[in-house]
């Protein structure tokens, strides 16, 4: 993909422009609307009582999804898969959404048109609502809504272009004997927030997380590849991972680099010993590690990320047609002929 290589590389750098440090955190500035409950209300009037259920006990599930800007205006990556997954999470956790994935899909597109901006991290989430307090959520209603706003390369700027420092968590990812880690459940990022807030209070950016049999999982918001004699290795999902959709996204692109690819268990000192380690995520991106726990990793050249960061840029701002059919653009009108998908459904 040498074609649009330099606008690549220009939208590379201005990322994270809203993002001023590598902590992940930003500031939200109030748009127009968030879709709730079946309409659009104004963003100040989204809002629901201090007792709803799920902010006590943590009933929620939710997806993390990207809108970008294209030459046929914004477009959202890979919406029916996130939306997909979301449903798959409401199955596992026994929530009985009130609408239909069409539905949900066409809140996303209508809040991305309401708000007029192009550029934006989506939030669909599905909670029990105000209703009955007690550990049984089925007493009290399933809330929907969709938010969005404007958030830059979730680990920075920096951070995509140098790599990040990560740490070994000493919080241990949890498995499905505990609770379902391929759900995306609000419960589950307590896990995610400890290993996070002990990474930035040790000096680094982000995490890594080990599963109770010691085994490499993934970050606190993101997946992990690791690189070895140009073997690109992700942990499978019977590693207590999520399955990511960038992270399925990433694999496609290995095959179509036509680079060998592995799903295997690895340990940490293989983190150590590693070429290339990258995180890959929604809010990420596909963002470099250039350290753990002290240890520089590789040259810092990063040969095979910058390959995989290309790719991906051309994809979410509909730069290679091989993509469209990730691609859900906000005015259907501006929608090239829809082809039948050559790219794998995430997995």
């Amino acid at each position: 993909m040498k074609s649009g290589s330099a606008s690549v590389d220009n939208r590379l750098n201005r990322r994270s422009a809203l993002v001023p440090t590598g902590s992940g955190m930003v500031g939200i500035r109030a748009l127009k609307k968030i879709w709730m409950d079946g309409q659009l209300v104004d963003w100040d009037d989204a809002k629901v009582h201090v007792l709803t259920h799920g902010l006590h006990y943590g009933y929620s599930i939710f997806e993390g999804i990207r809108s970008h800007d294209t030459p046929r205006g914004a477009a959202i990556f890979r919406l029916h898969e996130h939306i997909d997954r979301f449903f798959n999470s409401a199955k596992v956790y026994r929530m009985k959404l009130p609408y239909s994935m069409e539905e949900i899909e066409q809140a996303c597109v209508d809040v991305v048109r309401a708000n007029g901006v192009p550029t934006v991290y989506l939030r669909p989430v599905a909670f029990s609502g105000y209703g009955e307090m007690g550990l049984d959520p089925t007493k009290s209603p399933v809330q929907v809504a969709v938010g969005e706003w404007e958030w830059g390369a979730y680990l920075g700027q920096k951070g995509v272009e140098s790599g990040v420092r990560a740490t070994v968590s000493s919080w241990v990812r949890m498995d499905s004997r505990m609770l379902p880690p391929q759900a995306k459940c609000a419960a589950n990022y307590a896990n995610s927030a400890l290993a996070k807030m002990e990474a930035v209070v040790g000096g680094y950016e982000e995490a890594i997380l080990l599963n109770s049999q010691g085994m490499v999982a993934e970050g606190p918001g993101e997946n992990i590849f690791r690189v070895k004699h140009e073997i690109v290795s992700t942990p499978p999902a019977s590693s207590g991972i999520l399955r990511g959709i960038t992270r399925d996204t990433v694999i496609q692109f290995l095959r179509d680099e036509g680079l060998t690819f592995q799903r295997t268990d690895f340990t940490r000192e293989e983190l150590f010993t590693a070429d290339e380690l990258f995180y890959s995520g929604t809010a990420a991106g596909i963002t470099p590690i250039r350290e753990v726990d002290g240890r520089p990793i590789g040259t810092g050249d990063y040969p095979i990320v910058r390959r995989l960061q290309r790719r991906y840029e051309n994809a979410i701002h509909g730069g290679n047609p091989e993509y469209d059919a990730w691609l859900s653009y906000v005015d259907a009108k501006a929608a090239p002929a829809r082809r039948v998908p050559t790219v794998a459904r995430a997995r």
